[in-house]
């Protein structure tokens, strides 16, 4: 059942112009703190009113400004996952899971509300109040609050956000398992530009309230439209550029030529770019866009290394230098042999030009 939704909302500072349509697939709206996002979603749901627009569902109007049209959250038939889980803590699992069937005969919410235990994990905790639950459980009964229902849409903003890292792993694989097999639309709110690819086919980029970006993951994240995408992305290697002949350009900010395949050139651009997982030492086997480098900066972690590199042909001071992470047994490796100075490799079908 598809979502589309287009709408304005005016308030003083700040104005959200958001389009789209989400069809039977989740969603993603990414962008930094204060972009829209979780407004969106609380126009979707009814809990804030635009100033003007549509928000359709299927065939049902849930809000035209024009036509007076703007139905309360309740007949909306559409779940909201709450960023802090918004749990009554006077009632039970159970308790706060009927508060979403209210209206419905008692014994039918007896059985949905059993069905909902089950399929979010809950047997024998349906019971507990939500100071004794974890984080984890407690997620799962305002999840299966939303659910219980039966919407035909599901919103979640940043449902990971309260949760540790492990927690929010095991809780991540349950969700995209739930999804997969959810009957309707869902839009995910997020920071986390990891969780945004693999639970979220589609993408929706969001700056000061208006939409900048959208398409699917793989496109969002390897050809980014414009610079402001790029960097939300994740992208921290960014070049102003002069266009040269035969899929080359000139790295301005690096002081370097690097060859682009065909694909990836883009009319009118202004900057190149590389993610910084891309870029690589050179091999034996690498002779095209070599960047000889002087190492900068090194950030250890337990599993790899973050190196900030200056091309030597770049800018004489560090405001644009480069980023790569490598292993930490390659980066003792280059270490060894040259402390230094470094040789890196920016493969062409992964550099991408943007506007």
């Amino acid at each position: 059942m598809a979502l589309t939704v287009n709408i304005e909302r005016d308030l003083p500072g700040f104005q959200l112009r958001v389009s789209f349509t989400c069809r039977d697939s989740t969603l993603g709206l990414l962008g930094r703190s204060g972009s829209g996002k979780s407004m969106t979603l609380r126009c979707i749901a009814g809990l804030d009113k635009p100033t003007r627009g549509r928000i359709v569902l299927g065939e049902r109007v849930l809000y035209d400004s024009e036509a007076g049209i703007n139905l309360p959250p309740q007949e909306r038939k559409v779940g909201f996952l709450f960023q802090n889980y918004a749990l009554f803590p006077h009632l039970t699992a159970a308790g706060n899971i009927a508060m979403g069937l209210r209206g419905i005969e008692k014994k039918k919410q007896e059985k949905i509300i059993k069905e909902m235990i089950s399929r979010v994990k809950l047997n024998g905790l349906e019971g507990r109040y939500p100071r004794q639950l974890s984080g984890g459980q407690q997620q799962r009964v305002a999840l299966a609050r939303a659910l219980a229902p039966r919407p035909q849409v599901l919103l979640l903003d940043e449902p990971f956000s309260a949760l540790d890292n492990h927690l929010r792993s095991e809780m991540e694989q349950e969700l995209k398992d739930l999804l997969n097999n959810f009957y309707g639309s869902s839009v995910f709110v997020t920071h986390n530009l990891e969780e945004a690819y693999r639970l979220c086919p589609n993408l929706l980029i969001l700056e000061d309230g208006k939409v900048i970006a959208s398409g699917s993951r793989e496109d969002i994240f390897n050809r980014p439209p414009n610079l402001a995408t790029a960097r939300i992305t994740g992208c921290q290697n960014l070049s102003r550029i002069r266009v040269r002949q035969d899929n080359t350009v000139e790295a301005l900010d690096w002081g370097c030529f690097l060859r682009i395949t065909a694909d990836n050139m883009v009319e009118r651009a202004n900057y190149v770019g590389i993610y910084s997982r891309y870029i690589r030492p050179a091999g034996k086997d690498d002779h095209v866009n070599i960047v000889h480098c002087r190492v900068i900066n090194v950030i250890e972690s337990p599993h790899q290394v973050t190196l900030s590199v200056k091309p030597t042909g770049g800018e004489t001071n560090n405001t644009h230098l480069l980023k790569l992470s490598i292993s930490n047994e390659e980066w003792s490796r280059i270490a060894s042999q040259s402390p230094d100075g470094l040789k890196i490799c920016l493969p062409p079908e992964r550099v991408f030009l943007t506007c």
